[in-house]
């Protein structure tokens, strides 16, 4: 299983680039990856008829007893079927459905396939949390799909409503899984299925996991999220909303069944609301002149229908659910892509302006009368077997005195009389003949088009008179439950109460079917009661206003409201924790050394200086001289790793922050402030007052013994001798690549708040330029640049005018120097970072690989050449960063967060659990021992990341803001880049 999914993911990531050159050919290429695990399942059909089990297990988090667990089962297995099979088919659908020109098709193909992959993995997971990551990845995959067309507003609202729906139901579930897990003291699926929680704790968590499940499979409240989804394009509404992703819930209750269907608020909520969704979808389908959205709504129906029946709790009923199921996932897919066809040949799935297409598309009306059929229930037909049974387990139920039964069976009659109708409704409507109706202009499309349909439908046709090959696996989930095993899928029973039913729902759907009229009007008349989407509308409404009316009150005051509010949170929040503790030191040390008082009393005056300084750059300084301190302090405690780390960051953060200096007014206003001094005063102590308390008291917090003295074994197992690097990339590398992912992300937003449009791409460049010293013939930017730099000294003293005249005849340094304002240039700067920019890199490398045993890694390391490129920029301007790094800074970040990522998932591939290091040492001659482990990648991945970070802020705050500043002109420039260089 492992090795399926990891073909899903590695051909989804590959796929949007080979599409640049295939165009739509790209999906019968993809969908070969679905195919083939669709033959392998089908080899395990027997063996998991028979009644066995197969299962793989590698360890995640075995702290947390996570582990990488999937079993397939048979109803797992009869997922999985149905995920990859129709996924096959729809992916190959979608050769004919789109064009070539279709905008992001590699993007959608991948995405298809990456969501095939997610739920087969949702399917046949057997933790509890790896199935909830998989759940979730389905909602955010499915709001990607849906909203394939990012131009329609429809299409970005519909799927913001499903990701909203369906992420809510999520994070409900997840609320109910931990309480089972925790109850149950197993994260395995199967253990708490074959071992149910009791209690209290049972039933709390069982109807939390329940609100997961019926809004994923859209069932009332929550079904209005479903047909507003039809705005995705219909390859996504055939395999998501009708095969995969809604079955994700009918699924959940099904595998809980077993073991939870006795619970108190199972049937309620399983049959209540299944019953309930069950008329409403059908009512509101025999209202839609929109093909897709009858469909939707018909979809809707079938759901409520498939969660009362596999809900139901016995083993004829779990027999007929699996076959619905089967049945639903097959007559509905094929039904969708028969709307695809129609829209693409006639241009509309307005079936009031739709006739004859029964005669002129002969083929496809065949293949969707198939489908329609079974999904009424006419034999001889898949649907009509899992029909007969779905009545038959339902009548002896409730002759057994369960009058849940009842109620599911008079829904289920009501609901099929309404699923007739419509059935009849959507081939009259699609392919009927009208004659008011003038005949619309056809698109002829590829015969080929209809193979996926018509595959689908004979399926349904095929496999009811195959039912010996299809029973054993249905059965073999459905012995799981309470009940006798007499009861078999078949054609024909003889005369018996089911088949009574079914004539009897025949004969009511003919009846709706003839008195249109009357139901139509009947509709019109009654008011839409359940219309939970205008109460979704309200709840967000409600929220936006009070999210609004809050954000007045607390961020109306610019900055220093924002911070006088966090830091009054902060100082509440705990300061009162501080007052409840009751475990302090016992002693208390001045210092450690006499050097720590001077280093401290430093600190302090510089904070306070900064506070009441007016200029800004001296306050930048100020605040600088305290993070120097750190290092300092660091240092004397014994701390190298922290002094260089520290020492790195603070000067970079100084230099980031004086870059954005550049747009701001030289000194601090004092204007009407928002917050009067003596409560900025009063703030500002009394944080300080509590930190410094917190500080004193987690002293003397710890009760267990210091983990300190175990690190050490753990960096010798981890071949270290650097133990705080160990701890990085080796013994809590989790964190450390959660740290990293922040840095993208960082680096994602500061582009994102200065590139009006594209960010990707490097620093800009000198023309003709091959990492030689380049011609000094500027491109017109770089003109441009020249000329605004000369007119700002147009009007400057004859003195300034003849150093000028010099810097232009001086030599440069650099490969950019001449493109700077004379009045920027620093011969001593040139020369200096020209003689120190290529050791400070070869220092970086250096400091990268000796980081596992000495002071350094991939953080300081990236660090150092981050700041060697700050030298660069400094000294050379915005031209210069593109000489120094001609690279696109999204592409260092994106491959070190790979390469981290990659580490983390290659264990894997070797039977490891994540993270699990491994190493390579060889004796080198010259270098001597040489040792390269996994750890080492990771940190090389750590390393381009901190790079990629530095290149990213320094193009962004660096050399897009001069772009700007020169094409403002020098009235719009707070202050020339001169004096911050200098």
């Amino acid at each position: 299983m492992i090795f399926s999914l990891v073909a899903f993911t590695a051909v989804a990531v590959v796929t949007p680039f080979v599409a640049r050159a295939m165009g739509r050919r790209i999906f019968p290429i993809v969908a070969i990856v679905p195919t083939a695990v669709f033959a392998w399942l089908l080899t395990l059909v027997p063996a998991v008829a028979g009644g066995e089990v197969l299962a793989e297990r590698t360890e995640w988090i075995p702290s947390l007893d996570i582990a990488l667990s999937f079993r397939l089962d048979a109803l797992s297995l009869l997922l999985a079927l149905v995920v990859t099979g129709i996924g096959a088919l729809v992916l190959l659908y979608c050769t004919w459905y789109f064009r070539d020109d279709e905008p992001a098709l590699g993007r959608f193909a991948a995405l298809l396939l990456a969501f095939a992959g997610v739920m087969l993995g949702l399917v046949t997971s057997d933790d509890v949390y790896v199935l909830f990551t998989f759940w979730e990845a389905t909602s955010v995959l499915s709001y990607l799909l849906i909203a394939h067309d990012a131009g329609k507003r429809e299409a970005r609202g519909a799927a913001l409503q499903a990701l909203t729906v369906t992420t809510f139901g999520g994070l409900t579930m997840l609320v109910g899984i931990v309480l089972l897990a925790v109850a149950g003291g197993t994260t395995s699926v199967s253990e708490l299925v074959a071992d149910p929680v009791p209690g209290v704790a049972g039933e709390v968590a069982i109807a939390l996991v329940l609100v997961g499940a019926i809004s994923k499979s859209a069932l009332v409240p929550f079904h209005f999220w479903l047909p507003a989804a039809m705005a995705a394009p219909t390859p996504v509404s055939a395999y998501l909303h009708a095969a995969a992703m809604v079955k994700a819930g009918v699924y959940l209750v099904a595998l809980l069944a077993p073991g939870y269907a006795d619970l108190a608020v199972w049937h309620p909520i399983v049959i209540g609301l299944g019953a309930l969704t069950m008329l409403v979808g059908g009512w509101r389908a025999l209202r839609q002149t929109d093909l897709k959205l009858l469909l939707a709504y018909g979809t809707v129906s079938q759901l409520g229908f498939l969660v009362m029946v596999v809900g139901q709790g016995t083993r004829d009923a779990a027999l007929a659910g699996t076959a619905l199921l089967l049945a639903h996932a097959l007559f509905k897919a094929a039904l969708f892509l028969t709307v695809g066809i129609v829209d693409h040949a006639a241009g509309t799935r307005d079936w009031r302006r739709l006739s004859g297409l029964g005669r002129r598309m002969p083929w496809l009306a065949v293949f969707a009368t198939l489908a329609a059929a079974s999904m009424a229930g006419v034999p001889p037909l898949l649907g009509f077997v899992a029909k007969e049974a779905v009545f038959s387990a339902q009548l002896e139920a409730g002759a057994d005195g369960d009058t849940w039964a009842w109620i599911a069976l008079v829904a289920a009659i009501l609901g099929s009389m309404l699923t007739v109708a419509y059935s009849v409704r959507f081939i009259w409507g699609a392919f009927g003949t009208k004659p008011e109706v003038a005949p619309v202009e056809l698109h002829r499309e590829p015969a080929m088009m209809s193979f996926p349909t018509g595959l689908l439908a004979i399926t349904s046709l095929v496999t009811a008179f195959a039912l010996p090959l299809v029973e054993p696996l249905l059965a073999a989930y459905a012995s799981e439950l309470p009940g006798p095993d007499e009861y078999h899928l078949a054609l024909w029973h003889g005369l018996e109460p089911a088949l009574a039913i079914s004539a009897l729902v025949f004969g009511a759907g003919a009846l709706l079917v003839w008195g249109r009229a009357t139901v139509a009007r009947l509709q019109a008349a009654v008011p839409d009661t359940i219309e939970s989407a205008r109460g979704y509308v309200h709840v967000v409404s409600a929220v936006d206003r009070a999210a609004a009316r809050v954000t007045t009150l607390i961020q109306s005051g610019g900055l220093p409201g924002y911070l006088a509010i966090i830091v009054s949170v902060f100082i509440l929040g705990l300061g009162g924790a501080v007052i409840m503790n009751d475990v302090w030191p016992g002693e208390l040390r001045f210092a450690d050394s006499p050097a720590q008082p001077v280093v401290g009393t430093a600190m302090i005056v510089a904070a306070i200086a900064a506070v009441v300084m007016r200029q800004r750059i001296a306050a930048v300084l100020l605040v600088g001289v305290t993070g120097y301190g750190m290092v300092l302090t660091f240092g004397m405690a014994g701390a190298p790793d922290l002094a260089l780390t520290q020492a790195l960051v603070e000067t970079l953060t100084i230099v980031v922050v004086v870059l954005v200096l550049r747009r701001l007014p030289r000194r601090v206003t004092t204007r009407r402030p928002v917050v009067r001094a003596p409560a900025r005063i009063a703030i500002g102590v009394l944080a300080g007052a509590v930190m410094a308390v917190v500080g004193i008291a987690a002293l003397g917090a710890r009760t267990a013994p210091s983990i300190a003295e175990g690190l050490t074994p753990l960096a010798v197992e981890a071949h270290a001798k650097n133990i705080v690097n160990a701890l990085l990339v080796d013994i809590r590398a989790w964190d450390t690549l959660g740290e990293i992912s922040v840095l993208v992300a960082v680096a994602t937003g500061v582009a994102s708040l200065i590139f009006v449009s594209g960010r990707m791409g490097g620093a800009p460049r000198l023309e003709g330029s091959t990492g030689r010293r380049p011609r000094l013939r500027p491109v017109p930017e770089q003109a441009d640049s020249m000329r605004a730099a000369r007119r700002r000294l147009a009007d400057v003293e004859d003195e300034t005018d003849v150093l000028a005249e010099a810097a232009s005849t001086r030599q440069t340094w650099l490969l950019a120097g001449r493109t700077l304002s004379p009045r920027n240039r620093s011969i001593l700067v040139e020369v200096l970072v020209r003689l120190l920019f290529h050791p400070a890199i070869v220092v970086s490398v250096f400091l990268l690989f000796v980081g596992h045993n000495a002071p350094g890694g991939g953080f300081a390391g990236g660090l150092v050449a981050g700041l060697a490129l700050v030298a660069r920029y400094l000294a050379g301007g915005r031209y210069e960063l593109g000489e120094a790094a001609p690279v696109d800074a999204g592409a260092l970040l994106g491959t070190g967060l790979f390469l981290a990522a990659g580490t983390a998932a290659s264990s894997l591939v070797f039977g490891l659990t994540v993270f699990e290091s491994t190493w390579f040492e060889a004796d080198v001659p010259v270098l001597g021992t040489l040792s390269i482990g996994t750890s080492t990648l990771f940190d090389i991945g750590v390393y381009l990341v901190v790079v990629g970070l530095v290149l990213d802020i320094l193009r962004t705050l660096g050399a897009e803001i001069d772009r700007h500043m020169d094409e403002a002109g020098p009235d719009t420039v707070a202050e020339d880049p001169a004096e911050v260089r200098a």
